[in-house]
């Protein structure tokens, strides 16, 4: 039988090798989620995880059971990540691979009709650098929700912000997105 993670945190109090399931579960979506958010696609990337599973471990028995082990767990990882970046005070690129652009450009797409207006791989260029442009708060919600599947209640508790606020911020997000992607075809179609 298979224990869920909130049973295994109670198992890796009492037996620390049950962490090791726990970190085979989060392993690599943590270090997914830690490149995108700070754009780092090497060992960076892998001494932030190990932090991260350290400060985890460490915090075990102050993990709330009211929350879902996987936003704990993310909240962790995003704090980690926001520290090592403040530690190296640079700006904060989102890398994104074609596939999870492409994924973006049909989510929005649907909702904005973006995907009429340019060509998919120019509108995936444009989506890049208009996320890159985008302040911190809403590159944020977008990564947890388009590409990280987190619902909004699991934001709120990452981000530690309301819910409602976490729907707000999506749709400024989206709308800053759209309106980019417009003036960007739209300076494209002048100089044609």
């Amino acid at each position: 039988m298979k224990l869920s993670d909130e049973q295994l945190v109670k198992e890796s109090l009492k037996d620390k090798n049950k962490f090791a399931i726990l970190v085979e579960r989060y392993e690599q979506k943590l270090l997914r989620y830690i490149k995108r958010i700070t754009g780092h696609y090497n060992n960076q990337a892998e001494d932030i995880l190990q932090e991260t599973f350290i400060k985890i471990y460490r915090n075990l028995n102050k993990f709330d059971q009211s929350l879902k082990f996987s936003s704990w767990a993310y909240r962790i990882t995003h704090n980690e990540s926001i520290n090592h970046i403040r530690k190296e005070k640079e700006t904060i690129p989102i890398e994104t691979d074609d596939t999870e652009t492409e994924n973006l450009i049909n989510i929005l797409g649907s909702e904005t009709d973006i995907q009429e207006e340019t060509a998919t791989k120019e509108l995936a260029t444009q989506i890049r650098k208009a996320i890159k442009k985008l302040p911190k708060k809403y590159q944020d919600v977008l990564i947890l929700y388009y590409l990280e599947d987190k619902d909004y209640q699991e934001i709120s508790d990452i981000l530690k912000k309301p819910k409602a606020t976490i729907g707000t911020l999506l749709s400024r997000a989206k709308l800053k997105l759209k309106k980019f992607a417009i003036i960007t075809n739209n300076s494209h179609e002048r100089h044609k």
